[in-house]
């Protein structure tokens, strides 16, 4: 059963159930014939707290012309928006809740296909857990990112410059009347970050997926092709629920594979490490890091976008012809049978796609690369034995092989109270280790990682330090930063037993990340730790500390993974 008759509220007569839907859809205007179309929502993260999201109200009108067209009834709802910059402590704690909305408002409301509206960092993720749990007819429509801001003749690209000029600021370089002028320029437009952050990642990892129409991800926010894209999408979900073209059978084993080949070549988010995993899950496949770093091994890195490259925004990818053209370059690598949400394949897809044009360098061809692996590796070793990142592609290469000794701050607010006190015993050479800021220590894995160089090294002229922690980064950060230590801290895990002084080792040539103490202290010390005290107790905070996997399984909820 399809429209309106279908998942009748239990009133206890089911003739009285779809009688009365029918008098309050009369209630909004719409007529017998409306309600015999089928029905398709549309899940909207606009909020006044997301300016990223502020332009979803449009987009939303251009998928409602879309699905009208179509033969279609276009319905919008609202369900929860994360904005990065506004929640507390972190979005990422929500990340799962917005994904349980978005399941239960699809799987609880007569939805025959939903248009997926979202952008900032967490809201995408989650909204495609939510959509694959659901099981109905999906595609995504993302915000978009911004277009480049500009500050005495340079472009800006957020947050990649706010995060270097920061530090320039720390050191002294930049006053506070200079940094007033970055302010109002570093986020000129509508739309999400418009570097190859997580935001910029996810958009086209969803069309890696083949769960967002081609050539969708890259357009700016506020170009009037995404408005003629969403329409476009808006016609394409009403024939999806026609063919039942449900997520299942698009985001299979080999579209994953497909999404973490352009991860690799675009120098794309750590975070996708986390976020890929966890939308796996949700249909019962896993995605170990070993296949990350497997894939890694033998992707180019093509895309020459900031952080990892050097000069190009996204309005310059999707100039170059965006995720379809970096997919052309890999195709030799990728599953090309995968189905997508076009109904065809993606060797289908691609057909029509030309390979990089010889006049830009944003897309490299893969004979020709930025480098001959991709961007990201996976680590492990004794101090991460189930795992850890480094996104190699943004680091400094002297430091990709370094042993220093750490010095270690024991959580978030430690750091803070220490990082600028002329007596911490830091040196270039120093591995900077935080503690106790993963997904349960943080708690809900905040984008910590990127830890600040302390002053007196920004003044000495020190512009990257080698760093390790169990927390998250924007993937709009670089420097040579390892992350999501696994296990954590917070729950016992050996980056917990690091003491001032010891002695630490990066290897990421040979993919090792080691603490160089003896096994006899180790186990002193292990035998005297004790786990930190839990910051919540009640509600969501308590359910998720309860619940949440560790870093490697994504940090979904235990309960909501599909059993392989």
């Amino acid at each position: 059963m399809r429209g309106y008759r279908k998942g009748l509220t239990d009133y206890g007569d089911p003739a009285f159930s779809a009688f009365i839907r029918g008098a309050y859809a009369r209630g909004f205007g719409l007529t017998k014939e409306d309600l015999e179309r089928p029905i398709i929502g549309i899940a909207q993260t606009w909020s006044e707290l997301n300016p990223c999201h502020r332009h979803l109200r449009e987009v939303a009108e251009a998928v409602k012309r879309g699905v009208w067209q179509a033969g279609g009834l276009p319905l919008e709802f609202p369900t929860i928006s994360l904005g990065e910059i506004y929640l507390s402590p972190t979005a990422m704690l929500f990340r799962n809740l917005l994904s349980m909305d978005t399941e239960e408002m699809i799987r609880g409301q007569p939805l025959d296909g939903v248009v997926l509206l979202g952008g900032c960092d967490k809201t995408l993720p989650a909204q495609l857990m939510g959509a694959a749990s659901a099981g109905v007819p999906a595609l995504a429509v993302t915000a978009g990112p911004m277009i480049g801001g500009r500050h005495e003749g340079k472009r800006l690209g957020a947050c990649s410059d706010c995060r270097g000029l920061w530090n320039e600021h720390r050191a002294g370089a930049l006053g506070e009347a200079q940094m007033e002028e970055v302010q109002g320029e570093l986020f000129p437009s509508a739309g999400h970050c418009m570097v190859m952050g997580t935001a910029s990642t996810m958009a086209c990892l969803a069309e890696a997926l083949g769960m967002m129409l081609p050539g969708l991800a890259a357009v700016p926010a506020v170009s009037s092709r995404r408005l003629r894209l969403a329409e476009e999408s808006g016609r394409r979900i009403v024939q999806m629920a026609e063919e039942s073209l449900t997520p299942e059978r698009v985001m299979t084993r080999e579209a994953f594979e497909n999404a973490i080949r352009v991860l690799m070549a675009v120098g794309g988010s750590t975070n996708a490490v986390v976020h890929l995993p966890a939308i796996a899950g949700r249909l019962g496949i896993e995605l170990p890091l070993a296949l990350f770093d497997e894939i890694s091994r033998s992707t180019p890195l093509v895309g020459n976008v900031r952080p990892s490259g050097k000069t190009y925004l996204m309005e310059d990818l999707a100039e170059a012809g965006g995720v379809a053209v970096v997919m052309k370059e890999l195709e030799p690598l990728l599953h090309g049978n995968a189905l997508t949400v076009t109904g065809q394949t993606v060797r289908e897809n691609l057909a029509r796609v030309p390979r990089a044009k010889p006049w830009q360098d944003v897309i490299l061809p893969r004979e020709r690369p930025l480098a001959p692996e991709g961007g990201l590796a996976l680590l492990s070793g004794s101090l991460a034995p189930q795992g850890a990142v480094i996104k190699t592609s943004a680091a400094t290469p002297r430091l990709l092989a370094h042993t220093g000794r750490a010095v270690v701050f024991s959580s978030q607010e430690d750091m803070v109270r220490r990082i600028d006190d002329p007596d911490l015993p830091a040196t270039p050479e120093s591995v900077f280790v935080l503690q106790n800021a993963g997904p349960v220590g943080g708690p809900g894995f905040p984008e910590a990682g990127f830890l600040p160089i302390p002053k007196k090294l920004l003044q000495a002229g020190v512009r990257d330090i080698v760093r390790v922690s169990d927390a998250r980064m924007s993937g709009t950060a670089g420097g040579t930063t390892v992350l999501h230590v696994a296990p954590e801290a917070a729950v016992g895990g050996p980056l917990a037993l690091v003491a001032e002084g010891d002695l630490i080792r990066l290897d990421v040539p040979g993919r090792r990340l080691d603490l160089l103490v003896g096994e006899e202290e180790l186990a002193r010390r292990r035998a005297a730790w004790r786990p930190p005290e839990r910051p919540y107790s009640r509600g969501y905070g308590r359910l998720f500390l309860d619940h949440v996997l560790q870093a490697p399984q994504g940090c979904d909820f235990d309960f909501l993974q599909k059993s392989a």
